[in-house]
């Protein structure tokens, strides 16, 4: 069974997160909050693990359908009910930006599957946030309708 482990470094809320393969992210608040900086906070995480979900799906979908990506990155905004405890997240906004000699109707498959079927992490926000999506290819930009 695969597992995580996380390992208090300071006298604050800086922790490192390991795999079992030994890779690391570092999790901590911002000074504001109480803490040393050191890390991105644990919603960021859950935020970037979104993208890089997702992201991994639509490279092998778009690999599979022999596309030509040169460029590929990913901006994930998002709104949290910071009035309730937990302030969970009500709205996430992907935007996916690719840069290649690409299909516009290749991709937008590619980002529908991973949004829509393949993505674990946004099958789990889905519950109690809204996800939109947008794209760009080459400076052109498109969207997919919101999910939840």
């Amino acid at each position: 069974m695969p597992k995580v482990t996380l390992t208090r470094t300071d006298d604050k809320f800086h922790f490192v997160g390991r795999n079992e393969h030994g890779n690391s992210l570092h999790l901590d608040t911002g000074v504001d909050e109480g803490g040393s900086g050191q890390g991105v906070g644990p919603m960021q995480a859950v935020a970037m693990a979104l993208g890089g979900c997702s992201g991994i799906d639509i490279v092998i979908v778009l690999d599979k359908q022999r596309q030509d990506l040169q460029k590929f990155d990913t901006v994930i905004t998002y709104d949290r009910d910071e009035n309730e405890t937990p302030a969970l997240f009500t709205k996430l906004h992907v935007h996916y930006e690719f840069e290649g000699n690409l299909d516009q109707d290749k991709v937008r498959r590619a980002v529908d599957l991973s949004i829509n079927k393949y993505c674990s992490v946004a099958k789990i926000l889905e519950k109690s946030a809204t996800i939109t999506v947008s794209w760009s290819i080459n400076g052109q930009h498109y969207h997919l309708e919101p999910i939840n």
